[in-house]
């Protein structure tokens, strides 16, 4: 049973490694070669002048770059990585300021997904699993403190990860503010709101926002939406799963927009 289990966990450590560039050298190399890069891990002392090297192929790119110590890097592979990890995307991101256009030139009602925080990867690909499905046009997630399309996520998600769209913005509320000088409403699900889910008109364009479970929509974006929804809670559990939650008020447009023939 031991050697299974040491067998099995070097096999998903290998299977990692395929989402990964380490190294300096080659992580400097992938962001000169336009890489889809979702975020890098460097050592927290590392210096010296191959990094002021990877500094500056950085500063024209908005790439997130965390300091961490040297034990979480050696974590996530037993090859020579220098201290540097460059976690590659999956998918290639969109920007929302080039699809909501499109849309409308294409004649359509955009009808988007806007996730705050969420960081739990089954989540986030069972909610793209049902946007595919309920036709929702893109989802929106932000640059930093966010989940991403790793091979995880395209998994959970059956694939639709690699069908929808997923624009991740360097600022969610200026993506929010987009989409409302747009003419898309923004609408947030939030236990703080006074008015139900079912109350409001989500037949036109349309935005749903929805927060981590632990700590929802942040208060900056929850001042910009247009309009607050909670769903009824009837139990003694606190609140329900964001991927359940997002799915109700998905179909809750869907069923206003009649589009159930």
């Amino acid at each position: 049973m031991g050697v299974y289990n040491t067998s099995l966990r070097y096999k998903r450590l290998l299977m990692k490694e395929k989402e990964m560039i380490f190294g300096i050298r080659a992580v400097i190399e992938a962001i000169e070669a336009g890489k889809e890069i979702d975020k890098i891990i460097v050592k927290r002392e590392l210096q010296g002048d191959l990094f002021r090297e990877l500094t500056a192929a950085l500063a024209s790119h908005d790439i997130p770059v965390q300091r961490v110590p040297v034990e979480r890097i050696d974590r996530y592979t037993r090859k020579n990585h220098q201290g540097v990890i460059a976690f590659l995307s999956a998918v290639t991101y969109e920007k929302i300021e080039d699809i909501i256009p499109f849309l409308y030139e294409q004649g359509k009602s955009p009808f988007i997904l806007v996730l705050d925080g969420l960081t739990d990867v089954r989540n986030f690909g069972a909610i793209a699993r049902t946007c595919e499905v309920a036709g929702v046009d893109a989802i929106v997630i932000p640059a930093r403190g966010s989940v991403t399309v790793n091979a995880d996520a395209v998994k959970t998600s059956a694939g639709a990860l690699m069908k929808i769209p997923v624009c991740k913005e360097n600022s969610l509320t200026e993506a929010i503010q987009f989409l409302k000088n747009s003419g898309v409403k923004v609408v947030a699900a939030t236990e703080r709101a006074a008015q139900l889910y079912t109350e409001v008109d989500y037949t036109g364009p349309v935005a749903i926002v929805m927060g981590a479970e632990d700590v929802g929509v942040s208060n900056d974006n929850l001042r910009i939406c247009d309009d607050l929804v909670k769903i009824p809670q009837f139990g003694t559990i606190g609140s329900l799963n964001v991927s359940v939650a997002a799915g109700v008020l998905i179909y809750e447009s869907i069923r206003q927009k009649g589009l159930n023939a």
